[in-house]
């Protein structure tokens, strides 16, 4: 009797160990994140990622897309002789940066259960499409009273600028540049619940667009934006 339930409690442990160690398997994913990178400012975009294992149990088929502010290097943000505002002096469009990726995540080391880390080397490519619009700023007249609103140009002295303009302001004036992107990466998977993905990946981002797009006034104007990124990423998995 003793023996058997010996026996029966072996089972019923190897059992459970079992189940904890395949409870870590999963089939698909979807994550989004925050990226920070060299080519945007404090927070460079938001990106989101669906990805399904295929035969291979370590290899994942990923669909991308990211949403991002693409700077120019020489940006600089200055504050307003008079109303003290921020503003960035001789910009004059903005970068909306959307880019679509297909790619694969192979896995290079599984995470344990309820523990350790899974890394993944990431590669993706795709088409971007720029939306450049026209980068507005308040600024006086000769009648101190007055204000009005203008993309900017080197016509406006700097002095004159009073801030920046609304948000959103001469979007519907924005033109499209159509593009492509690649990236490799690797992604460090943390989180300690099974149906969670928690993490950040750190790689190498490169836009390459159809022309030249003018972000800054007497700048060089760039097709191709190599950056750095890091992103922070979240998400639920099954």
């Amino acid at each position: 009797m003793r023996y058997g339930i010996i026996f029966s409690l072996l089972i019923l442990s190897y059992s459970t160990v079992a189940q904890t160690q395949d409870s870590y398997e999963y089939q698909s994913e979807f994550v989004w994140g925050i990226n920070k990178n060299t080519s945007g400012g404090l927070i460079g975009g938001v990106v989101f990622k669906k990805a399904r294992k295929l035969g291979n149990d370590r290899i994942l088929e990923t669909f991308g897309l990211e949403l991002m502010n693409v700077k120019h290097p020489q940006e600089v943000r200055e504050n307003a002789t008079f109303s003290g505002n921020l503003f960035i002096f001789g910009k004059r469009n903005y970068l909306y940066a959307i880019r679509t990726q297909y790619g694969r995540d192979l896995i290079l080391f599984k995470k344990a259960p309820q523990q350790g880390v899974e890394i993944k080397a990431v590669f993706a490519a795709g088409p971007s499409l720029a939306i450049v619009a026209p980068y507005y700023v308040e600024f006086q007249t000769e009648n101190l009273n007055y204000a009005q609103y203008a993309q900017y140009s080197k016509s406006i002295a700097v002095d004159d600028i009073l801030g920046p303009g609304r948000l959103f302001q001469g979007i519907g004036e924005s033109s499209l540049v159509v593009g492509a992107n690649a990236k490799a990466a690797i992604n460090f998977e943390l989180g300690t619940i099974k149906d969670q993905v928690t993490g950040f990946e750190a790689g190498f981002l490169l836009d390459v667009y159809s022309r030249k797009i003018e972000l800054m006034t007497d700048a060089k104007r760039y097709a191709a934006y190599p950056t750095l990124f890091l992103t922070l990423f979240y998400g639920r998995r099954r």
